[in-house]
């Protein structure tokens, strides 16, 4: 199966404050906030949404197409992105631009503030993706991540027009697009992702309630943090997926991105939703034990090892035949 991963390739800046924000916020005067936090580390990571999920599709044997918009500094990162196996050829290269910057400080509560700098990430408007499906020799699915907007908006359209399979991972733009603008992300997707409170406000900014979402998407998959994973299908009973507990948990920046490429590889593989975000799943437990979204560790024994113990040997078996005949599964950074 091969898959396009567009959306968002950015530098980190990863901080933890030792407190809790919810102890410096006031409630009578969360319209005048002015704050600053001490932070005790300072972590700089490779990251950008399209760019973690297309790892870690790298990193369980595919070779995933990366479609997203860098600056001339990109390059040292392009180089690792390609010993994972992910097709960088089809980014482009800003003249002028630096690439995005994501600025990220954790609590001990492991809530987060975080500042987004698009940068080159504006000039990803302008790739087209019929050349694109045309150079790969046939795209199997698109996946629309966060992104500069009209990127977005752009490539989804394109998909409709071509006959692609989409997913739709609107994310963070949730709260930057309209409605109407929002219907166009998701309808006909073959696959939608949230978290929880992403498909809270997708309903409230679509004004549509979940059924009536589910009704014009295939599958619908919503994390929700340590209380698992729902899948939800039109038509069929919601299904909720445990979570793969982390064995100490450090940052969870990235986790989503991490499940999606672990869901990705299992739907590639012919597997059904349930099944795929198991193996999402024992992807975002293995980051959350890291600093930053792709410096988690894979191979296939301690994977089989995440599922056996969460989901139990029979559930885990038709994942764990996948990875051990998957080669480029390894602990390779």
């Amino acid at each position: 199966m091969r898959i396009a991963v567009t959306g968002s390739i950015a530098t980190d800046h990863l901080m933890v404050f030792p407190g809790r924000f919810s102890d410096h916020l006031l409630a009578e005067q969360l319209d005048r906030v002015s704050l600053s936090f001490l932070v005790d580390t300072l972590e700089i990571r490779r990251g950008g949404v399209a760019a973690n999920i297309a790892l870690g599709l790298g990193r369980l044997g595919l070779n995933p197409l990366l479609v997203g918009a860098v600056g001339p500094d990109f390059e040292d990162y392009r180089v690792r992105l390609q010993s994972h196996g992910v097709d960088t050829a089809h980014v482009r290269v800003s003249a002028s631009r630096h690439t995005a910057r994501f600025v990220c400080t954790t609590d001990a509560d492991r809530n987060q503030i975080a500042s987004f700098y698009a940068g080159a990430m504006s000039e990803a408007r302008e790739i087209d993706l019929a050349p694109v499906a045309s150079l790969a020799g046939g795209l199997d699915l698109v996946v629309v991540s966060p992104n500069d907007p009209q990127a977005m908006l752009r490539h989804t359209r394109e998909c409709r027009e071509l006959g692609l399979d989409f997913a739709a991972d609107p994310g963070q733009q949730i709260a930057n697009l309209e409605g109407p603008d929002l219907r166009q992300l998701i309808d006909g997707a073959t696959l939608l992702f949230t978290n929880e409170y992403e498909a809270t406000l997708l309903c409230k900014h679509t004004g549509r309630s979940r059924e009536e979402i589910l009704s014009v998407v295939g599958t619908w998959i919503t994390t929700r943090g340590a209380e698992g994973v729902l899948v939800q299908r039109f038509g069929r009973p919601d299904e909720l997926v445990p979570v793969v507990p982390a064995a100490e948990p450090v940052e969870p920046t990235g986790l989503g991105d991490a499940f999606r490429a672990g869901f990705l590889a299992a739907v590639s593989w012919g597997l059904s939703a349930v099944p795929a975000a198991r193996l999402g799943c024992a992807l975002a437990s293995a980051a959350l034990e890291v600093v930053g979204p792709q410096d988690y560790r894979l191979d296939s024994e301690s994977l089989s090892t995440r599922l056996r113990g969460a989901y139990g040997a029979a559930a885990a078996e038709e994942l764990i035949a996948h990875l051990i005949g998957t080669s480029q599964v390894g602990g390779r950074r």
